[in-house]
């Protein structure tokens, strides 16, 4: 077995990327993702990169497919059994206004009904200690309902479950004594073991009605793996940039919601550390969707509570800011106007151009009319492009709106720039950090082409598009490490600290996440847990984390002072201010275990020879009008080769376009620094 295998399914193609790992050398391919049976084009891409699943050592996958079933509401019919007294909470959620100024802004509709909430007595305190025993009755009465109304899992989130889990464990016992394997049960301690009634609610209806497509998807994949003589284990990325394997992943499918995008954040931190930029926008242009995501100081901005559609969650996750602008995207007339997205056409019929049914003028369709796709050589020469189609498609909209085939085309990739842009804002400018002070890391199938607007847009100067962009999420994949987030709450005002007892709390966390690294089958040479701890100034509502050396730190003499003042310098950076001599509590104990895998040793970067020769001029339109542009192919690009705009530079996996202000240079990695508006 000689493969580092890794695969990204998106909603449009299916990309692969795999490392030799006797010769050093990396492969790319991907294929249409085919909605029907994923396994058709997860098996068509592989077949282009690897000869056969049972040459494969290691294998990794993302998916959508939780995440698609909570975008699309297709998940799972959820009972949901509260504590009594608490059955609303689900349903007040929280008062605040994401939204402030749209008068349209209305509340996500909640994943269960209210009449699909159930009450059980039963109680603890907030120190745990029980003050009334479980109505086991109740418990059993909503197995019953859930087995007569044919529910698919139940979500059980009893209160203080986080302090004493003992009564939410009684109740996941009766519930699959009654239900058996065919309902789900999920229970919240399990999901989020911290405070915050709704945030952990949520969390566990998102894992109950994500849960089973995610479930039937892993076992299914795992057996189609089998059958073609894949004998390693399915590995799964997580939302925290780190992978588990699919027989974790299927207990716990929440932590897959954002499996697919988060590969190309952990790529992108890779590659910034090769780029030797600390700080770097990451933006993932596919078919379907755009993603934004952040390096900063070197590593992912990773989060320990986020929102899926509008619904809180608290686990780990990447930062990343999705909105429907892929290359896929519909362009529509509305009330006089041009729009675009965030309905896209997918892979089936896919844009005009793919010839494959498509009508609707999209993004790709426009690239293809202003000439900045290579219609012959479209990902890698697989596939051909219809030109015509796009032209059809594009000037029927051009028709309505009153323009031209051309001036509409830019049109539309205008209106998907800036709604690419603000999506960077969002992360960004709205978070107090300065777009121009950050390279912009572009990749995806789409997004070369597109990112050296967007950063103009933004006052960007560099952008650089690193190897294999199509599948780049792939790529970091391949580089990421095994994890297990575990998490304890301990609040406690800092005057009444127990450091030993909370040494003593971080090394049980410790014990029992190396025994998941374990379980997982990381050697104990290649383990590692890091510890933080959440705190805040007294009266405030929120945390920072603040890093601790070692477990056995707080035991030491002076801890308290130390962490205060780290946290002082933590709020000073996040908020611009601090005040030292304000006390502070402790909220939240947090470990996370990791796992280096073998690293890969690849061979240097060289440009191929014969792809040295390929060099066409075709016409290229930019800002309404046409240039003679070059047209290259990357792999005949040396390292420290220099071209000036105008250019298109193709490859299997994507297409780079570089504006006539513009200039690229290929460093020692191989990858395109592009600078904007330079070309001196």
């Amino acid at each position: 077995m000689t493969y580092r295998v890794a695969m990204d399914i998106g909603g449009t193609f299916t990309d692969v990327v795999a490392y030799d790992e006797h010769s050093g050398t990396y492969f790319a391919a991907k294929a249409p993702t085919t909605p029907g049976d994923l396994a058709e084009g997860v098996f068509a891409s592989l077949g282009r990169a690897v000869d056969s699943p049972g040459d494969i050592s290691f294998f990794v996958h993302g998916t959508t497919q939780g995440l698609n079933a909570l975008l699309e509401r297709k998940g799972a019919r959820v009972l949901l059994l509260t504590s009594a007294g608490m059955r609303d909470v689900y349903h007040i959620a929280r008062g605040n206004r994401d939204r402030m100024f749209d008068l349209h802004y209305r509340k996500p509709k909640p994943l269960v009904e209210r009449c699909d909430t159930t009450e059980a007595g039963g109680r603890f305190d907030w120190r745990g200690t029980e003050l009334e025993p479980l109505d086991q009755d109740a418990v059993r009465a909503a197995a019953r309902r859930a087995k007569d109304e044919g529910f698919d899992a139940v979500a059980v989130s009893f209160l203080f479950s986080y302090v004493n889990p003992d009564h939410e464990l009684l109740a996941g016992k009766i519930l699959e004594q009654e239900l058996g394997e065919d309902v789900v049960v999920v229970l919240s301690h399990q999901v989020a073991g911290e405070w915050r009634e709704y945030e952990r609610t949520s969390s566990a209806v998102l894992e109950a009605y994500t849960g089973p497509v995610v479930r039937r998807y892993l076992g299914r994949i795992e057996g189609r793996f089998a059958e073609h003589g894949l004998t390693v284990p399915v590995q799964v990325m997580q939302s925290s940039g780190g992978v588990v394997n699919a027989a974790y992943a299927r207990r716990h499918p929440l932590q897959t919601l954002l499996s697919g995008p988060v590969g190309g954040t952990m790529g992108g931190a890779a590659a910034s550390g090769l780029l030797g930029r600390r700080n770097a926008i990451c933006v993932d242009m596919g078919g379907t969707s755009f993603d934004v995501s952040l390096v900063l100081d070197g590593r992912p901005d990773v989060s320990n509570e986020g929102s899926a559609d509008g619904f809180p969650v608290l686990m780990p996750l990447v930062n990343l800011q999705t909105i429907g602008a892929g290359g896929g995207s519909l362009a529509y007339a509305e009330a006089g106007g041009l729009r675009v997205g965030p309905e896209s056409a997918g892979a089936l019929p896919g844009p005009a151009c793919y010839g494959r049914g498509g009508t609707q003028a999209t993004v790709t369709d426009a690239n293809a009319v202003l000439g900045r796709v290579d219609p012959d050589w479209f990902a890698g020469g697989h596939m051909t492009l219809d030109v015509a189609a796009a032209q059809q498609a594009v000037a029927a909209l051009a028709g309505e709106l009153g323009l031209e085939p051309v001036e509409l085309a830019s049109g539309i990739c205008d209106v998907a720039n800036a709604k690419m842009a603000q999506a960077i804002r969002t992360l960004t400018v709205e978070h107090g950090l300065e777009p121009r002070e950050f390279a912009l890391l572009a990749f995806g199938g789409a997004g070369p082409m597109h990112a050296v607007e967007i950063a103009r847009e933004l006052g960007i100067g560099e952008v650089v598009v690193p190897r294999f962009p199509g599948a780049f999420s792939a790529w970091g994949m391949l580089g990421t490490e095994v994890r297990r987030d575990l998490t304890r709450q301990f609040f406690t005002p800092g005057a009444d600290l127990d450091g030993g007892a909370m040494a003593r709390a971080l090394a049980g966390l410790e014990d029992e996440s190396l025994a998941a690294l374990a379980e997982q089958g990381v050697p104990v040479g290649r383990q590692r847990v890091e510890h933080v701890v959440e705190m805040r100034y007294e009266g405030q509502d929120y945390t920072l984390a603040v890093p601790l050396l070692a477990a056995t730190e707080p035991a030491g003499e002076g801890f308290l002072a130390t962490a205060a003042a780290r946290f002082a310098a933590l709020h000073e950076r996040r908020y611009g201010h601090a005040t030292p001599e304000a006390p502070v509590e402790f909220v939240t104990l947090r470990s996370t275990a990791l796992g280096a895998l073998p690293e890969a040793a690849p061979v240097p970067y060289a440009a191929e020879e014969a792809a040295s020769d390929t060099v066409r001029q075709r016409p290229v339109v930019f800002g309404g009008r046409s240039y003679d542009t070059t047209v290259l192919r990357r792999e005949g690009l040396a390292p420290g080769q220099r071209v000036v705009g105008p250019a298109v530079i193709v490859e299997a996996t994507s297409t780079t376009v570089v504006p006539p202000d513009s200039s690229v240079t290929v460093d020692e990695n191989g990858f395109l620094v592009i600078k904007v508006g330079a070309t001196a």
